[in-house]
């Protein structure tokens, strides 16, 4: 089971002046990846976009269990688990 994350374990980045959050798994930085929709597309709806995207490519949709990881990352609520990919897996979508 993997050790609960702290603020330490993650961090933001900044692309295009945008923010994108990031953490730490299995010593490799891995992106929300809802984050990193939104500032490659501009879109205002990152989580519709992300779905239409699913919608229409038959083959990511079939590997997204393998891209996507649900981690524990650091919101204003607290932790939440959310939607991250690596850099392979940043790529691939």
């Amino acid at each position: 089971m993997e050790k609960y994350m702290n603020s330490e374990n993650t961090k933001i980045a900044i692309f295009k002046g945008k923010k994108i959050r990031k953490t730490i798994h299995n010593n490799e930085w891995w992106f929300v990846i809802e984050d990193v929709v939104s500032v490659l597309t501009e879109s205002i709806q990152p989580k519709g976009y992300i779905k239409d995207m699913r919608r229409r490519d038959v083959e990511l949709a079939k590997g997204w269990g393998q891209i996507a990881t649900p981690l524990k990352i650091e919101t204003q609520g607290g932790f939440q688990n959310i939607n991250c990919a690596n850099t392979e897996g940043i790529f691939r979508i």
